[in-house]
């Protein structure tokens, strides 16, 4: 049974942000820092008391509340050592293999590069819990604006590896028009039309479509499927390198 109490909320159009309490301690994290001003609503209404601000990477709509945030709460903000530069009152550096404690909980640290070159990912594995940041979202993947589909499938590959089970909180709301593409790319998924026509509910009713799940993702999302003997017949890509398939899926999710 999970112990870690999690709260997601939206900020500043579409990103999301997450709320994590340790309620052993009352330790509680914001998984990035969008909008001061959301986090602290978000903190008012639950009760609870800021103590570190995770960083998955340094873009400013995952940074630009640190400083505030900070200067009012007095909180520790922990992000990748290979974008320290670049993150707004940072106190400690992490990379592959560390571990972040929060309270009771621990948080293992895994370096996801692709997105932003020393982007990282906070796995909660006694809490069946990972946050990705922009890595990877639901039914999509990050832009590669600082890797190559190398190494983003490199990254990719290591979350998809995770427990079926876990629960995968990302940055941003962009199920919906992720599903539109991904059905360009592999139409007779059933769970992917499935999911597709969920996630089309929910937005009807104005609910987000995450958190998803590891096991959700594998089954629907084709950034973790270019093995697929469907996907590689469409793309004309039988047998060729699944990080070569996956690049090619990526270019055309940029153009769509």
């Amino acid at each position: 049974m999970s112990k870690l109490q999690i709260h997601q909320f939206p900020a500043r159009g579409d990103n999301y942000g997450v709320l994590v309490h340790d309620p052993e301690t009352g330790a509680t994290a914001s998984i990035d820092a969008p909008d001061a001003e959301a986090v602290l609503a978000a903190l008012h209404d639950k009760g609870w008391e800021l103590s570190h601000i995770l960083i998955t990477h340094h873009h400013h709509d995952h940074t630009a509340g640190n400083e505030v945030l900070k200067r009012m709460t007095g909180c520790t903000i922990v992000g990748p050592a290979k974008e320290a530069r670049g993150i707004p009152g940072i106190d400690v550096e992490v990379a592959e293999g560390d571990t972040v404690a929060l309270g009771n909980a621990k948080a293992a640290v895994l370096e996801t590069p692709g997105h932003t070159r020393g982007h990282v990912s906070y796995s909660f594995p006694d809490d069946a819990v990972v946050f990705v940041g922009d890595t990877l979202f639901s039914v999509g993947c990050g832009k590669l604006l600082e890797g190559d589909a190398s190494t983003m499938w490199a990254s990719l590959a290591k979350l998809a590896a995770l427990p079926p089970k876990t629960a995968l909180y990302c940055g941003h709301e962009y199920t919906r028009a992720n599903a539109r593409f991904a059905l360009t790319i592999e139409p007779e998924n059933e769970a992917l039309k499935a999911r597709a026509a969920q996630v089309d509910a929910l937005a009807e009713k104005g609910e987000p479509a995450l958190p998803t799940t590891i096991a959700q993702e594998l089954a629907t999302n084709p950034f973790l499927r270019p093995a697929s003997p469907a996907i590689q017949k469409r793309l004309g890509m039988e047998g060729r390198p699944l990080a070569e398939i996956f690049g090619e899926i990526r270019k055309r999710k940029d153009r769509f």
